[in-house]
């Protein structure tokens, strides 16, 4: 019973007390310490003070300095956590801070020059704020504000401590008279009034010290008072501030508030777009959604001159925090993505993944449309569980939106997700669209660019899967009336004639390279001779040494090769689609039926020879969107597919059965909707085929 008496409470306590902090010693009557939670292992940090004998009056400063660390709550002031108490010590538990000559020393320095300023420009901010707290609402006087009574949390923000010699205004001790602190470092902070006895008013002694605090965040630590005189590094700014807070006058130095309001004026040391954005997110809970939606839309370009604690601990909760109970639309995304790849994996699936799959259940389509603009920035981090379960299914309703803009940015998503797909998802599902889209979308730009993505994601394709459609899928393009998909089959060819047998190569893919060498456009036949160059050098290559044939086959019926190096062949069709749509599809005038299709802008531009001599595609989109005229797309040569009036569109027959076309042979007929018939693509022999005797959406592979 006695021995409970007798326990002696710091082997209970809930914390582990880690090595000190050295930058203290001497400085404060606290000695400062790392530490960790016992149960759980959150880091901590620990305020240690042990009584010696004699030391009474300041083991009184200590015990007053608990109780009021303890009730003070303040954005502005070190977070009190826990605490113990005995007769002869004390021990303040807090968040994880670091001293702010320490800070200033080892991180800051490590910032660029004007992200310096901002930080020290908020830092100085919040330092006012919370002196502004402490002496205009709550009637106390700090007496201790210095470099070694301010800290710095994992975010960054600048945080007041040092609270031992804190004193009510109007107390037992005159407030304009520094009380004695028995350490020697400290008495260099003291105010001039201490020797003058000159009245002031009641913040007079706190701004002394902030102004004490200002030169060395500038200069580094002084030695006398003297030194002040001469303001050094201090930006040209905020010296008129400096000045008024180191007045020899204590009635002269502004109050907290005076002095902020000053900083944030029109050319004032406080007055930059950091401040003022994290002005705002303090405040964010109180704007109204206009202007959220503006902060938010401005806060991507901004972002970047910003110190990268800030916007991982600060800015980021709050962009999460406004997406999950805000009513922000789609603003937020652009920021949100963009400042979540400062979190580690493990941050990521805690805190975003959850986000995009939210988001993408969302039927707004300015948030599909923004959220497939973002996903090369978050595709990486998501499981293949989490896009075939939660994504994917969402996602695959875009290849038959209505709006253009929409498909477009679904089939480009395809370049991030197809890795990830499951077999039935790529093979199947994925397929069934992408020949739809391909053979009858309206848009020249759209059956473009599913050309392209089905050339870079073939490696993820199963082999038998992969042996039957891209040979039919790629001679398709070749008949396509827009330049742009027709180069981009060709280009596609190319790129993936790793996965084509040698048998297939001469037999089905160069005799129809050899007629689109006469193709119209310079730019289609210029790809055409780069493409059968190519493929008569495999051929010569195993002609000269059959040997050979194995390894130049090896990667047919190969599975899971990853991504191959396209991005030569194939970025010119996805950016400069980007740029199609927005000029046809993102003009407010007019309806959309009175927009012109590309298909009917590249015919034009063929029919007037505007398209010649051009080194890339690029070009031919840009000519497509500026042309209006629509004309009829004649059979040129002997060789080319005879297309009259044709316009691709995703309209059923009038039995109403679905006329979607699927990949099984080399050429396609194209409904004529505008004529209730068909345009077909005459074969060598003259006979009209189809594309198969499966549609996608039916097709079994046995594995």
């Amino acid at each position: 019973m006695w021995s409970f008496f007798s326990r002696d409470p710091i082997k209970d306590f809930a914390y582990e007390i880690g090595p000190q902090v050295a930058e203290l010693n001497e400085k404060s009557l606290w000695s400062l310490h790392h530490g960790k939670r016992k149960s759980n292992g959150d880091s901590v940090s620990i305020f240690v003070y042990e009584g010696k004998a004699g030391n009474d009056s300041q083991l009184m400063l200590i015990k007053a300095a608990f109780k009021r660390v303890k009730t003070l709550r303040h954005p502005n002031f070190i977070i009190y956590l826990d605490g113990l108490e005995t007769e002869k010590s004390c021990y303040i538990v807090t968040e994880p801070i670091t001293p702010l000559i320490t800070y200033l020393d080892e991180q800051l320095n490590d910032e660029k020059g004007p992200v310096q300023q901002l930080v020290i420009s908020w830092g100085l901010h919040q330092l006012a704020k919370g002196l502004s707290f402490l002496i205009n609402d709550c009637n106390l006087v700090h007496n201790n504000v210095n470099l070694s009574s301010v800290f710095v949390d994992q975010a960054g923000e600048w945080k007041l401590g040092g609270m031992e010699y804190s004193q009510t205004c109007g107390g037992s001790q005159d407030p304009f008279t520094p009380i004695i602190k028995g350490l020697p470092y400290l008495e260099k902070y003291d105010p001039p009034e201490k020797i003058t006895k000159k009245p002031g008013e009641k913040w007079s002694s706190d701004m002394w010290g902030l102004g004490c605090l200002t030169w060395e965040v500038f200069n580094g630590p002084f030695v006398k008072s003297t030194s002040l005189k001469n303001p050094g590094k201090i930006p040209k700014s905020l010296i008129p501030n400096y000045c008024e807070l180191v007045g020899a006058n204590p009635k002269s130095r502004p109050n907290p508030n005076k002095f902020i309001e000053s900083c944030r004026a029109p050319d004032g040391f406080m007055n930059n777009k950091f401040v003022t954005t994290m002005l705002f997110l303090e405040e964010i809970q109180i704007q109204d959604n206009e202007a959220k939606v503006q902060f938010f839309n401005g806060l991507t370009q901004i972002v970047d001159l910003f110190p990268t604690s800030f916007c991982k601990q600060k800015i980021l909760p709050q962009l999460l925090h406004a997406f999950e109970y805000g009513n922000v639309g789609s603003s937020v995304l652009a920021p949100l993505f963009k400042l979540g790849k400062l979190l580690s994996t493990e941050e990521y699936q805690k805190k975003m993944v959850p986000c995009v799959v939210k988001l993408f259940s969302s039927t707004d389509r300015t948030t599909r449309v923004k959220l497939l603009q973002q996903i090369e920035s978050f595709a990486e981090h998501l499981s293949p569980q989490v896009v075939n379960d939660q994504i994917f299914p969402s996602i695959v309703s875009g290849f038959m939106d209505s709006n253009p803009v929409v498909r477009e940015q679904t089939i480009k998503s395809m370049l991030h997700l197809a890795c990830k797909l499951n077999y039935k998802n790529l093979n199947e599902e994925l397929l069934k669209h992408f020949a739809r889209l391909q053979s009858k979308d309206d848009q020249g730009g759209i059956r473009t660019n599913t050309t392209v993505c089905l050339g870079k994601v073939a490696c993820y394709l199963h082999p038998q899967v992969r042996q039957r459609v891209l040979s039919s899928a790629f001679l398709r393009a070749l008949k396509d009336p827009f330049p742009p998909a027709r180069q981009a089959g060709i280009l596609a060819m190319s790129a993936t004639h790793n996965f084509f047998t040698l048998q297939e190569s001469s037999q089905r893919l160069l005799p129809a390279l050899c007629q689109m060498s006469m193709d119209p456009d310079k730019t289609v036949r210029d790809q055409v001779f780069r493409s059968i160059k190519c493929f008569l050098g495999k051929l010569e290559k195993v002609s000269e040494n059959p040997d050979l044939l194995a390894e130049v086959e090896k990667e047919v019926n190969a599975g899971g090769l990853g991504a191959t190096n396209t991005s030569g062949w194939a970025g010119w069709a996805v950016s400069g689609m980007t740029s199609l749509t927005s000029k046809i599809y993102s003009s407010k005038k007019g309806p959309q039926t009175t927009v012109p299709t590309p298909i009917s802008a590249a015919a034009a531009a063929t029919t007037t020879a505007t398209t010649a001599a051009t080194s890339s595609a690029v070009g031919a989109l840009k000519a497509a969107s500026n042309s209006t005229k629509k004309v009829e797309i004649k059979k040129s040569n002997p060789g080319q597919s005879a297309i009259s009036k044709s316009t691709y569109k995703d309209d059923d027959d009038e039995d109403g059965e679905d006329d979607r076309s699927d990949y099984g042979n080399d050429d396609v007929i194209v409904k004529d909707n505008h004529n209730h018939g068909t345009a077909a693509a005459d074969d060598d022999d003259g006979e009209e085929v189809g594309w198969g005797d499966q549609e996608w959406g039916d097709m079994e592979v046995s594995l």
